[in-house]
Protein backbone atom coordinates (compact mmCIF):
# COMPACT_ATOMS: atom_id res chain seq x y z
CA UNK A 1 0.00 0.00 0.00
CA UNK A 2 1.71 3.79 -1.00
CA UNK A 3 2.89 5.28 2.05
CA UNK A 4 1.50 8.19 1.92
CA UNK A 5 -2.10 6.77 0.74
CA UNK A 6 -2.88 5.43 4.29
CA UNK A 7 -0.44 8.03 6.34
CA UNK A 8 -3.03 8.30 8.87
CA UNK A 9 -3.97 4.76 9.45
CA UNK A 10 -0.20 4.39 9.62
CA UNK A 11 -0.37 6.59 12.27
CA UNK A 12 -3.38 5.23 14.07
CA UNK A 13 -1.57 1.79 14.28
CA UNK A 14 2.11 2.91 13.77
CA UNK A 15 2.55 0.50 16.76
CA UNK A 16 1.32 -2.60 14.87
CA UNK A 17 3.27 -1.29 11.52
CA UNK A 18 6.20 -0.77 13.39
CA UNK A 19 6.19 -4.08 14.98
CA UNK A 20 5.51 -5.45 11.56
CA UNK A 21 8.66 -4.03 9.90
CA UNK A 22 11.15 -4.63 12.96
CA UNK A 23 10.20 -8.33 13.00
CA UNK A 24 9.97 -8.74 9.23
CA UNK A 25 12.75 -6.39 8.13
CA UNK A 26 10.60 -5.74 4.72
CA UNK A 27 7.04 -6.02 4.11
CA UNK A 28 6.61 -9.75 2.86
CA UNK A 29 5.65 -9.89 -1.00
CA UNK A 30 2.22 -10.87 -2.11
CA UNK A 31 1.59 -15.08 -2.06
CA UNK A 32 2.79 -17.11 -4.48
CA UNK A 33 2.90 -20.81 -5.15
CA UNK A 34 5.21 -23.65 -3.95
CA UNK A 35 8.59 -24.21 -5.76
CA UNK A 36 10.48 -27.78 -5.70
CA UNK A 37 11.22 -29.17 -2.60
CA UNK A 38 13.21 -26.67 -0.56
CA UNK A 39 15.98 -29.10 -0.20
CA UNK A 40 17.14 -28.88 -3.58
CA UNK A 41 16.28 -25.34 -4.03
CA UNK A 42 19.21 -25.14 -1.73
CA UNK A 43 21.03 -26.81 -3.91
CA UNK A 44 21.01 -23.84 -6.57
CA UNK A 45 21.90 -21.52 -4.52
CA UNK A 46 24.62 -19.02 -6.54
CA UNK A 47 28.31 -19.00 -6.40
CA UNK A 48 28.17 -16.13 -4.00
CA UNK A 49 26.48 -17.95 -1.50
CA UNK A 50 30.13 -19.65 -0.51
CA UNK A 51 32.23 -17.57 -2.09
CA UNK A 52 34.71 -15.30 0.31
CA UNK A 53 33.61 -11.77 1.23
CA UNK A 54 35.78 -9.15 2.06
CA UNK A 55 33.13 -6.26 1.31
CA UNK A 56 30.03 -6.07 -0.13
CA UNK A 57 30.83 -5.21 -4.24
CA UNK A 58 28.76 -5.79 -7.25
CA UNK A 59 29.89 -6.39 -10.79
CA UNK A 60 29.79 -3.22 -13.12
CA UNK A 61 26.32 -4.28 -15.06
CA UNK A 62 24.50 -5.24 -11.57
CA UNK A 63 26.23 -1.89 -9.93
CA UNK A 64 24.34 -0.46 -12.42
CA UNK A 65 21.24 -1.69 -11.91
CA UNK A 66 21.44 -1.13 -8.17
CA UNK A 67 22.45 2.13 -7.79
CA UNK A 68 19.37 3.43 -10.34
CA UNK A 69 16.71 1.65 -8.80
CA UNK A 70 17.42 2.92 -5.65
CA UNK A 71 17.79 6.43 -7.31
CA UNK A 72 13.95 5.79 -8.76
CA UNK A 73 13.05 4.41 -5.45
CA UNK A 74 14.31 7.83 -3.73
CA UNK A 75 12.57 9.94 -6.33
CA UNK A 76 9.06 7.85 -6.24
CA UNK A 77 8.94 8.25 -2.67
CA UNK A 78 9.88 12.24 -2.48
CA UNK A 79 7.10 12.64 -5.32
CA UNK A 80 4.87 10.36 -3.62
CA UNK A 81 4.88 12.44 -0.83
CA UNK A 82 4.13 15.95 -2.49
CA UNK A 83 1.81 14.00 -5.06
CA UNK A 84 -0.36 13.03 -1.57
CA UNK A 85 -0.53 16.09 -0.24
CA UNK A 86 -1.95 17.69 -4.12
CA UNK A 87 -4.43 14.67 -4.18
CA UNK A 88 -5.93 16.03 -0.29
CA UNK A 89 -5.71 19.96 -1.59
CA UNK A 90 -7.40 18.59 -4.81
CA UNK A 91 -10.40 17.20 -2.34
CA UNK A 92 -10.57 20.18 -0.36
CA UNK A 93 -10.76 22.85 -2.86
CA UNK A 94 -12.76 20.84 -4.94
CA UNK A 95 -15.19 20.50 -2.25
CA UNK A 96 -15.32 16.42 -2.79
CA UNK A 97 -15.06 15.55 1.01
CA UNK A 98 -18.29 17.75 1.41
CA UNK A 99 -20.38 15.95 -1.31
CA UNK A 100 -19.47 12.74 0.32
CA UNK A 101 -20.23 14.47 3.65
CA UNK A 102 -23.95 15.30 2.52
CA UNK A 103 -24.41 11.95 0.73
CA UNK A 104 -23.52 10.07 3.91
CA UNK A 105 -26.09 12.27 5.97
CA UNK A 106 -28.82 11.84 3.70
CA UNK A 107 -28.16 7.94 3.91
CA UNK A 108 -28.85 8.13 8.07
CA UNK A 109 -28.52 10.29 10.85
CA UNK A 110 -26.54 7.06 12.61
CA UNK A 111 -23.07 8.48 12.76
CA UNK A 112 -21.69 4.44 12.04
CA UNK A 113 -23.92 4.48 9.17
CA UNK A 114 -22.63 7.66 7.98
CA UNK A 115 -18.90 6.45 8.19
CA UNK A 116 -19.79 3.64 6.36
CA UNK A 117 -20.86 5.85 3.25
CA UNK A 118 -18.06 8.75 3.81
CA UNK A 119 -15.48 7.08 5.02
CA UNK A 120 -14.94 4.21 1.76
CA UNK A 121 -15.41 7.17 -0.75
CA UNK A 122 -12.64 9.35 0.71
CA UNK A 123 -10.79 6.37 1.21
CA UNK A 124 -11.28 4.58 -2.22
CA UNK A 125 -10.96 8.20 -4.09
CA UNK A 126 -7.80 9.06 -2.48
CA UNK A 127 -6.45 5.11 -3.51
CA UNK A 128 -7.45 5.63 -7.13
CA UNK A 129 -5.81 9.31 -7.15
CA UNK A 130 -2.25 7.49 -6.05
CA UNK A 131 -2.77 4.31 -8.01
CA UNK A 132 -0.60 5.24 -11.08
CA UNK A 133 2.24 5.70 -8.40
CA UNK A 134 1.68 2.23 -7.41
CA UNK A 135 1.39 0.82 -10.75
CA UNK A 136 4.42 2.86 -11.64
CA UNK A 137 6.13 1.68 -8.31
CA UNK A 138 5.18 -1.91 -9.64
CA UNK A 139 7.06 -1.11 -13.33
CA UNK A 140 9.91 -0.12 -11.83
CA UNK A 141 10.20 -3.97 -9.81
CA UNK A 142 9.80 -5.72 -13.02
CA UNK A 143 12.15 -3.73 -14.70
CA UNK A 144 14.78 -4.77 -12.36
CA UNK A 145 13.58 -8.03 -12.30
CA UNK A 146 12.72 -8.10 -8.45
CA UNK A 147 8.86 -8.83 -8.99
CA UNK A 148 7.45 -11.86 -11.38
CA UNK A 149 4.30 -11.06 -10.20
CA UNK A 150 1.59 -11.11 -13.14
CA UNK A 151 -0.76 -7.82 -13.56
CA UNK A 152 -3.97 -10.15 -12.80
CA UNK A 153 -2.59 -10.86 -9.59
CA UNK A 154 -0.95 -7.73 -8.76
CA UNK A 155 -4.40 -6.14 -9.62
CA UNK A 156 -5.62 -8.67 -7.04
CA UNK A 157 -3.86 -7.89 -4.33
CA UNK A 158 -4.03 -4.07 -4.45
CA UNK A 159 -7.67 -4.49 -4.72
CA UNK A 160 -7.69 -6.76 -1.17
CA UNK A 161 -5.31 -4.60 0.16
CA UNK A 162 -7.88 -2.08 -0.24
CA UNK A 163 -11.07 -3.75 1.26
CA UNK A 164 -8.72 -3.96 4.35
CA UNK A 165 -7.52 -1.12 4.78
CA UNK A 166 -11.23 0.04 3.83
CA UNK A 167 -12.65 -1.95 6.70
CA UNK A 168 -9.94 -0.30 9.48
CA UNK A 169 -10.01 2.89 8.58
CA UNK A 170 -14.19 3.06 8.49
CA UNK A 171 -13.63 1.62 12.03
CA UNK A 172 -11.12 3.81 12.97
CA UNK A 173 -12.63 6.95 11.51
CA UNK A 174 -15.64 6.66 13.34
CA UNK A 175 -14.17 5.83 17.02
CA UNK A 176 -12.05 9.52 15.60
CA UNK A 177 -15.08 11.25 15.29
CA UNK A 178 -16.95 9.78 18.05
CA UNK A 179 -13.92 11.18 20.47
CA UNK A 180 -14.56 14.33 18.96
CA UNK A 181 -17.96 15.06 19.10
CA UNK A 182 -18.26 14.03 23.05
CA UNK A 183 -14.94 15.67 24.11
CA UNK A 184 -13.48 17.94 21.71
CA UNK A 185 -10.56 19.65 23.95
CA UNK A 186 -9.54 15.82 24.87
CA UNK A 187 -10.20 13.90 21.82
CA UNK A 188 -6.53 13.85 20.76
CA UNK A 189 -5.61 11.55 23.80
CA UNK A 190 -8.66 9.42 24.02
CA UNK A 191 -8.34 8.55 20.48
CA UNK A 192 -4.64 7.56 21.56
CA UNK A 193 -5.99 5.31 23.88
CA UNK A 194 -8.27 3.62 21.86
CA UNK A 195 -5.85 3.34 18.51
CA UNK A 196 -3.19 1.64 20.45
CA UNK A 197 -4.96 -1.51 21.55
CA UNK A 198 -6.61 -1.78 18.19
CA UNK A 199 -3.14 -1.52 16.68
CA UNK A 200 -1.38 -4.30 19.32
CA UNK A 201 -4.59 -6.65 18.35
CA UNK A 202 -4.19 -6.56 14.18
CA UNK A 203 -0.31 -7.29 14.83
CA UNK A 204 -1.37 -10.08 17.15
CA UNK A 205 -4.38 -11.21 14.40
CA UNK A 206 -1.88 -10.55 11.23
CA UNK A 207 -0.56 -14.37 11.05
CA UNK A 208 -3.83 -15.24 11.36
CA UNK A 209 -6.36 -13.55 9.27
CA UNK A 210 -4.53 -11.00 7.10
CA UNK A 211 -1.24 -13.01 5.77
CA UNK A 212 -3.28 -15.87 4.41
CA UNK A 213 -4.94 -13.51 1.88
CA UNK A 214 -1.75 -12.87 0.50
CA UNK A 215 0.78 -15.56 0.98
CA UNK A 216 0.49 -19.39 0.78
CA UNK A 217 2.47 -20.80 4.30
CA UNK A 218 3.47 -24.30 4.87
CA UNK A 219 4.88 -26.35 8.08
CA UNK A 220 8.66 -25.88 7.14
CA UNK A 221 9.46 -29.25 9.20
CA UNK A 222 7.97 -30.24 6.47
CA UNK A 223 9.42 -28.65 3.66
CA UNK A 224 12.79 -28.64 4.89
CA UNK A 225 13.32 -30.94 8.24
CA UNK A 226 16.94 -30.12 8.21
CA UNK A 227 16.93 -26.78 8.20
CA UNK A 228 13.98 -26.67 11.07
CA UNK A 229 16.18 -28.55 12.77
CA UNK A 230 19.16 -26.12 12.86
CA UNK A 231 17.05 -23.09 13.09
CA UNK A 232 15.18 -24.88 16.41
CA UNK A 233 19.20 -25.55 18.05
CA UNK A 234 19.56 -21.36 17.00
CA UNK A 235 16.14 -20.30 18.95
CA UNK A 236 16.92 -22.40 21.94
CA UNK A 237 20.44 -20.83 22.18
CA UNK A 238 18.66 -17.62 21.82
CA UNK A 239 16.35 -18.44 24.99
CA UNK A 240 13.05 -17.94 22.89
CA UNK A 241 10.40 -20.25 22.47
CA UNK A 242 9.45 -20.87 18.79
CA UNK A 243 8.79 -24.51 18.46
CA UNK A 244 8.95 -26.58 15.30
CA UNK A 245 5.31 -26.33 14.35
CA UNK A 246 5.34 -22.61 14.33
CA UNK A 247 8.13 -22.42 11.85
CA UNK A 248 6.91 -22.16 8.58
CA UNK A 249 8.11 -21.98 4.59
CA UNK A 250 6.39 -19.06 2.37
CA UNK A 251 5.71 -19.29 -0.99
CA UNK A 252 7.46 -16.21 -2.80
CA UNK A 253 9.27 -17.27 -6.16
CA UNK A 254 5.89 -16.65 -8.24
CA UNK A 255 5.32 -13.38 -7.39
CA UNK A 256 8.85 -12.30 -6.18
CA UNK A 257 12.67 -12.75 -6.24
CA UNK A 258 12.96 -10.60 -3.29
CA UNK A 259 14.52 -12.86 -0.14
CA UNK A 260 13.32 -12.63 3.58
CA UNK A 261 12.74 -14.42 6.68
CA UNK A 262 11.18 -13.04 9.66
CA UNK A 263 9.65 -13.62 13.00
CA UNK A 264 5.84 -12.40 13.64
CA UNK A 265 3.33 -12.09 16.09
CA UNK A 266 2.67 -12.46 19.72
CA UNK A 267 1.84 -14.42 22.46
CA UNK A 268 0.17 -17.95 20.56
CA UNK A 269 0.50 -15.71 17.19
CA UNK A 270 3.93 -16.09 17.08
CA UNK A 271 5.92 -17.69 14.81
CA UNK A 272 9.21 -17.82 12.36
CA UNK A 273 9.01 -17.34 8.23
CA UNK A 274 11.26 -18.25 5.82
CA UNK A 275 10.45 -17.74 2.07
CA UNK A 276 11.01 -20.22 -0.54
CA UNK A 277 13.65 -17.68 -2.24
CA UNK A 278 15.43 -17.19 0.38
CA UNK A 279 15.77 -21.13 0.97
CA UNK A 280 16.70 -21.28 -3.09
CA UNK A 281 19.49 -18.65 -3.08
CA UNK A 282 20.89 -19.21 0.32
CA UNK A 283 22.15 -22.24 2.48
CA UNK A 284 21.32 -23.61 5.67
CA UNK A 285 24.10 -21.59 7.75
CA UNK A 286 23.60 -18.08 6.01
CA UNK A 287 19.59 -18.94 6.66
CA UNK A 288 20.32 -19.67 10.31
CA UNK A 289 22.24 -16.28 10.67
CA UNK A 290 18.63 -14.13 9.13
CA UNK A 291 16.99 -16.05 11.22
CA UNK A 292 19.04 -14.93 14.43
CA UNK A 293 18.98 -11.52 13.50
CA UNK A 294 15.22 -11.60 13.16
CA UNK A 295 14.63 -13.56 16.41
CA UNK A 296 17.50 -10.77 18.29
CA UNK A 297 14.03 -8.12 17.79
CA UNK A 298 12.22 -10.64 19.81
CA UNK A 299 14.85 -11.20 22.52
CA UNK A 300 16.08 -7.50 22.72
CA UNK A 301 12.71 -6.79 23.13
CA UNK A 302 12.29 -4.50 20.42
CA UNK A 303 8.44 -4.99 20.24
CA UNK A 304 7.86 -3.25 23.37
CA UNK A 305 10.56 -0.99 22.64
CA UNK A 306 9.07 0.25 19.00
CA UNK A 307 5.81 0.36 20.84
CA UNK A 308 7.07 2.86 23.16
CA UNK A 309 8.47 5.01 20.84
CA UNK A 310 5.76 5.15 18.30
CA UNK A 311 2.98 5.37 20.57
CA UNK A 312 4.81 8.46 22.35
CA UNK A 313 5.45 9.98 18.42
CA UNK A 314 1.88 9.12 17.80
CA UNK A 315 0.49 11.06 20.82
CA UNK A 316 2.76 13.90 19.65
CA UNK A 317 1.39 13.90 16.35
CA UNK A 318 -2.10 13.96 17.66
CA UNK A 319 -1.60 16.70 20.14
CA UNK A 320 -0.15 19.05 17.44
CA UNK A 321 -2.68 18.00 15.10
CA UNK A 322 -5.04 19.20 18.06
CA UNK A 323 -3.14 22.43 18.33
CA UNK A 324 -3.10 23.74 14.80
CA UNK A 325 -6.64 22.08 13.37
CA UNK A 326 -8.66 25.03 14.62
CA UNK A 327 -6.49 27.50 13.22
CA UNK A 328 -6.52 26.08 9.86
CA UNK A 329 -10.21 25.34 9.23
CA UNK A 330 -11.03 28.91 10.98
CA UNK A 331 -8.83 30.25 7.87
CA UNK A 332 -9.66 27.82 4.81
CA UNK A 333 -12.42 25.81 6.39
CA UNK A 334 -15.20 27.84 4.51
CA UNK A 335 -14.17 27.74 1.02
CA UNK A 336 -13.56 23.81 1.57
CA UNK A 337 -17.18 23.39 2.65
CA UNK A 338 -16.15 22.18 6.18
CA UNK A 339 -18.85 23.51 8.65
CA UNK A 340 -16.49 22.73 11.92
CA UNK A 341 -13.94 19.57 13.45
CA UNK A 342 -16.35 17.44 14.18
CA UNK A 343 -17.56 17.65 10.56
CA UNK A 344 -16.96 14.49 8.34
CA UNK A 345 -15.56 17.05 5.99
CA UNK A 346 -12.56 17.43 8.14
CA UNK A 347 -11.17 14.55 7.56
CA UNK A 348 -8.96 15.13 4.70
CA UNK A 349 -7.16 18.20 6.76
CA UNK A 350 -6.44 15.76 9.27
CA UNK A 351 -4.98 13.23 6.66
CA UNK A 352 -3.04 16.75 5.49
CA UNK A 353 -1.26 17.64 8.55
CA UNK A 354 -0.63 14.08 9.76
CA UNK A 355 1.33 13.65 6.54
CA UNK A 356 3.23 16.62 7.16
CA UNK A 357 4.09 15.70 10.52
CA UNK A 358 4.67 12.25 9.22
CA UNK A 359 7.46 13.28 6.82
CA UNK A 360 9.08 15.87 9.20
CA UNK A 361 9.69 13.14 11.92
CA UNK A 362 10.58 10.29 9.18
CA UNK A 363 14.60 10.35 9.64
CA UNK A 364 13.69 10.12 13.50
CA UNK A 365 11.83 7.52 12.99
CA UNK A 366 14.17 5.92 10.42
CA UNK A 367 17.59 5.87 12.61
CA UNK A 368 15.66 4.46 15.39
CA UNK A 369 14.81 1.75 13.23
CA UNK A 370 18.20 1.98 11.99
CA UNK A 371 19.70 1.69 15.66
CA UNK A 372 17.06 -1.72 16.32
CA UNK A 373 18.72 -3.55 13.30
CA UNK A 374 22.04 -2.81 13.55
CA UNK A 375 21.23 -4.09 17.16
CA UNK A 376 19.54 -7.40 15.76
CA UNK A 377 22.63 -7.91 13.23
CA UNK A 378 24.76 -8.08 16.28
CA UNK A 379 22.26 -10.68 17.79
CA UNK A 380 22.51 -12.59 15.02
CA UNK A 381 26.17 -12.91 14.71
CA UNK A 382 26.47 -13.76 18.92
CA UNK A 383 23.92 -16.26 18.83
CA UNK A 384 25.30 -17.80 16.15
CA UNK A 385 29.36 -17.81 17.08
CA UNK A 386 30.13 -21.92 18.08
CA UNK A 387 26.68 -23.11 16.11
CA UNK A 388 27.82 -22.61 12.78
CA UNK A 389 31.91 -22.67 11.78
CA UNK A 390 33.05 -19.28 10.68
CA UNK A 391 30.20 -17.02 11.48
CA UNK A 392 30.67 -13.94 10.49
CA UNK A 393 31.76 -15.13 7.03
CA UNK A 394 28.29 -16.86 6.56
CA UNK A 395 26.48 -13.79 7.74
CA UNK A 396 28.65 -11.71 5.41
CA UNK A 397 27.90 -13.59 3.06
CA UNK A 398 24.41 -13.97 3.63
CA UNK A 399 24.25 -9.95 2.88
CA UNK A 400 25.72 -10.24 -0.21
CA UNK A 401 23.40 -12.29 -1.57
CA UNK A 402 20.78 -10.52 -0.26
CA UNK A 403 22.28 -7.65 -1.65
CA UNK A 404 23.05 -8.96 -5.26
CA UNK A 405 19.07 -10.56 -5.14
CA UNK A 406 17.46 -7.46 -4.09
CA UNK A 407 19.99 -4.67 -6.11
CA UNK A 408 20.73 -3.27 -2.47
CA UNK A 409 22.78 0.26 -3.71
CA UNK A 410 26.48 -0.05 -2.30
CA UNK A 411 26.81 3.63 -2.31
CA UNK A 412 23.00 5.17 -2.14
CA UNK A 413 22.14 8.62 -2.09
CA UNK A 414 23.23 10.00 1.82
CA UNK A 415 19.65 11.89 1.83
CA UNK A 416 18.13 8.73 1.13
CA UNK A 417 19.57 6.64 3.82
CA UNK A 418 19.09 9.98 6.34
CA UNK A 419 15.34 10.14 5.46
CA UNK A 420 13.73 6.30 4.48
CA UNK A 421 16.63 3.48 5.33
CA UNK A 422 15.04 1.65 8.06
CA UNK A 423 18.01 -0.61 8.01
CA UNK A 424 21.72 0.34 8.14
CA UNK A 425 23.13 0.07 4.40
CA UNK A 426 24.50 -3.52 2.88
CA UNK A 427 27.49 -1.93 2.91
CA UNK A 428 27.65 -1.28 6.44
CA UNK A 429 26.34 -4.50 7.59
CA UNK A 430 28.87 -6.52 5.63
CA UNK A 431 31.48 -4.60 7.11
CA UNK A 432 30.12 -4.73 10.77
CA UNK A 433 29.81 -8.50 10.14
CA UNK A 434 33.53 -8.86 8.95
CA UNK A 435 35.01 -6.60 12.10
CA UNK A 436 32.80 -7.61 15.26
CA UNK A 437 34.60 -10.10 17.13
CA UNK A 438 34.49 -9.66 21.13
CA UNK A 439 35.50 -12.95 21.60
CA UNK A 440 39.13 -13.13 20.20
CA UNK A 441 40.52 -11.71 23.28
CA UNK A 442 38.50 -13.82 25.63
CA UNK A 443 35.29 -11.78 25.99
CA UNK A 444 32.09 -12.76 25.02
CA UNK A 445 29.09 -10.86 23.62
CA UNK A 446 27.06 -8.39 24.48
CA UNK A 447 23.67 -10.50 24.23
CA UNK A 448 24.50 -13.57 23.97
CA UNK A 449 27.08 -14.91 26.39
Amino acid sequence: MNRFRFAVLVLIIAAAVALCSLAQGQPPKPPPSPLPAANAATQQAPPTAEKKITAYTLPPDLYKKAHDRSRIHFQLALIGFFYGLLVLWLILQSKLAAKYRDWAERASSRRFVQSMVFSPLLLLTIAVFTLPLDIYGEVIEKRYGISVQGWASWSWDWIKAELIAIAIGTILIWLLYTAIRRSPRRAWLYFWLVALPIGVCLFFLGPWVIDPMFHKFEPLQVKDPALTARLEQMVQRAGENIPPDRMYWMGAGEKTTGLDAYVTGIGASKRMVVFDTTIAKMNNSQIVYVAGHETGHYVLQHIPKGLAFFAALLLLFFYVVHRLIGWVLGRWGVGWGVRRLDDWASLPVLFFLLSLLLFVTTPLASAFSRHLEHQADQFGLEVTHGLTPDSAQVAAQAFQVLGEVDLADPDPNPVDVFLYYDHPTISDRVRFALTYNPWQDGGTGEFVK
